[in-house]
């Protein structure tokens, strides 16, 4: 397996952006020195909505994308979690594939600014996501969406809390959830995974990062084998069906594959897809590269298909 051609200039980029060892800053200070420029172009929707929508511990800010295609009533809806470590991101962070996934898939897109650790540890965040897809199944109509069409996805931690929302409404009953969208997602804490060590250094995201971002996010490292922190060791039959997308040189792949294969042997309709030659957090990236839009355009696709009438 090969490196795709388009992505060192872009790790030499993110390099000489000097971004600092999460070990050797503070929280906030790693999401300021991660704060990255807007798209010079956003991709284009009909219109995007701030609602503060009510929580486990007061009222959660989220961000709500609108299709120029939605139809009265009968348009998906689809809650997205943004990625960073449970550390860092917001909804600003992930306005643009935001926009891509509004857009592309015709859905309404609600994306979540949850709790961040380490100020609030897990299941504070999870719980905060929680919230809003049971808001998103309660409202959906006053939003002009369809509340039987409801998916659910995010991208790395955000992908973990996508699944773990899939596990808490299957054992709260509600709300009825009909696709998780996960993109490279972490779905377990064993950095001992051969693609921990192929790929330890040097492709943005490092294991030394994770095994970081771990311990803000557990309050008690006894966490890291409950399903809602880590998917993986959870039952998962009942679960909605899904789509996985792993990237060939990312530490999480293995567990990405692993989670995919664990939803199949539970009759869970899943399609995994690989991308090969890329890195963590390319789906994200507006930086040209060729299957970032390959990528976008099959989610897109596999949300349309998911919900479909």
């Amino acid at each position: 397996m090969e490196l795709d051609p388009e992505v060192p200039p872009l790790l030499e980029l993110f390099e000489a952006m000097g971004v600092p060892d999460p070990a050797t800053v503070t929280p906030e200070e790693l999401r300021e020195a991660m704060v990255m420029p807007p798209p010079e172009h956003p991709t284009p929707v009909a219109r995007v909505e701030a609602r503060d929508i009510a929580g486990p511990a007061g009222s959660i800010a989220t961000r709500i994308f609108f299709p120029e295609s939605a139809t009265q009533g009968a348009t998906p809806v689809l809650v997205f979690f943004h990625g960073g470590g449970w550390v860092v991101g917001d909804v600003t962070s992930h306005d643009e594939i935001c926009r891509r996934l509004c857009a592309g898939a015709g859905c309404i897109v609600i994306s979540v600014d949850y709790r961040l650790a380490p100020e609030t540890p897990f299941p504070g965040g999870l719980e905060d996501c929680y919230a809003v897809t049971r808001w998103a199944a309660d409202h959906a109509a006053e939003l002009g969406g369809d509340p039987a069409r409801l998916a659910v996805g995010g991208d790395s931690a955000g992908g973990n809390l996508a699944a773990a929302v899939c596990l808490l409404a299957r054992e709260r009953r509600a709300p009825a959830i009909g696709h998780q969208l996960l993109i490279y997602p972490v779905t377990d804490s064993d950095f001992e995974r051969p693609s921990y060590r192929d790929n330890a250094d040097g492709y943005l995201l490092t294991r030394g990062m994770m095994q970081w971002f771990w311990q803000q996010y557990l309050a008690d490292p006894a966490q890291a084998s409950d399903p809602l922190a880590a998917p993986l060791h959870g039952e998962l039959s009942g679960l909605p069906g899904a789509t996985v997308i792993t990237a060939g040189f990312d530490p999480l792949r293995d567990e990405g594959q692993a989670f995919a294969e664990k939803l199949a042997a539970a009759d869970v309709a899943v399609e995994h897809r690989e991308f090969k030659g890329m890195i963590h957090g390319f789906v994200s990236m507006d930086a040209g590269l060729t299957q970032t839009a390959v990528a976008v355009d099959y989610l897109c696709q596999r949300l349309k298909d998911a919900l479909a009438q």
